[in-house]
Parts: C-alpha cells; structure tokens; sequence
C-alpha cells in the first residue's frame, strides 16, 4: 500500500504543550505506517497572523507563509492539532487560515455564483483537539464552535473533507494515564 503526503500542523504556539506532545506521537506513527509526513508549527513560523486590510487589498505573504502554501497543495491529508480556548480556536491558528486560505488559492468566486469554487478538493482531514472542559459537555452545551468552525466554516468550505476528529480532555489535572491512553489514540489514527 502506498502512503499518503500527510501534512501535521501544529495550531498550539508551544512546542512543550500536550498538543505538541499529540502531534508528536501521530507524525512517529504516520511514518512508521508508511506515510510521508511534513510538520508545520505555527508557533515557530515567522508572520504577522492579521491580515490588515482584509480581502480589499492583498498583504505580501512571508516566505513561511508561502512555504505553507506549497505543503498543503503537495499533502493530501492534513492533520490539524490545537487546543480549545475560550470555545473557539487560537488566535495564531485562525490568523494563519486568514493568512494562508486566500481567494484564488483557498477558494475562488464566480460571476453569477453564490458559492465559491473549493480550490483544495480532493484532500481530507483529521483533527486532535485538546481542551479543559469535559468533551461532553462541549458538544451538548456549548455545541462546539471551535469543531464547526474548522471542519464547516474553514476545511470544507475550501474543499477539504473532515474525516475525523478527536478531542481529548479535561487536559488539565489529567493523570500521566490519561495522557499516554490519549497519546496511542492519536498514534492510532495516523495509520488511516
């Protein structure tokens, strides 16, 4: 079987986090089952996460960001891992996707379309999503707006299939484990 081009972006800014930790174990497995994997972590790439003048005008991407480009039109899988703050997503996840998933390459309108054309179909996803509420009660109460923007709003919108996503918590005050039983969760995806 061949593997497939799987590119892992990193979403937490700290490579000491237990998402880091996550990303870690899912890239040892993805080799080790075959796949070619690239990293990206956006804690050590070098831009300015806020796009100024929004859509009106384009920003000149840093060489990173256009590195960036290059790996997501080369991977056919993508593994996103990052925490939930707040409910929703980190700031330097969401200021990459507003950098990087720009109109002609992300996406692109028509004259006379309502939708857009998904410019990166044809590539799925997995996400590893820590946080430190109880993953129930994210689901049931706050209905997850840190998920649904990713996998609805961000991924598919640009064509990009959500396969599976995993959420990991209460990270906090979780035992060491917890935190290996989550780990071999995240190694064991990585082989699909």
């Amino acid at each position: 079987m061949m593997g497939k081009r799987i590119l892992l972006i990193l979403g937490h800014p700290s490579s000491e986090s237990f998402c880091a930790a996550l990303a870690g174990r899912y890239l040892e497995s993805a080799r080790e089952a075959g796949h070619e994997v690239r990293q990206l972590s956006l804690g050590q790439l070098d831009f300015d996460p806020i796009l100024r003048d929004g859509y009106s005008r384009a920003q000149k991407l840093e060489p990173d960001l256009l590195q960036a480009q290059a790996d997501l039109l080369w991977a056919e899988h993508l593994t996103l891992v990052y925490p939930i703050w707040w409910g929703g997503i980190p700031a330097l996840l969401k200021g990459f996707f507003d950098r990087v998933l720009l109109p002609g390459f992300a996406f692109k309108y028509r004259q006379g379309k309502a939708f857009p054309d998904k410019l990166l179909h044809g590539r799925s996803a997995h996400l590893l999503v820590t946080m430190d509420t109880p993953p129930w009660y994210y689901r049931w109460i706050y209905r997850m707006p840190g998920l649904h923007e990713v996998r609805r709003n961000t991924l598919a919108f640009c064509g990009i299939e959500p396969r599976r996503t995993l959420t990991f918590g209460p990270v906090l005050g979780a035992s060491d484990h917890q935190r290996e039983t989550w780990l071999k969760q995240a190694g064991s995806i990585a082989c699909c």
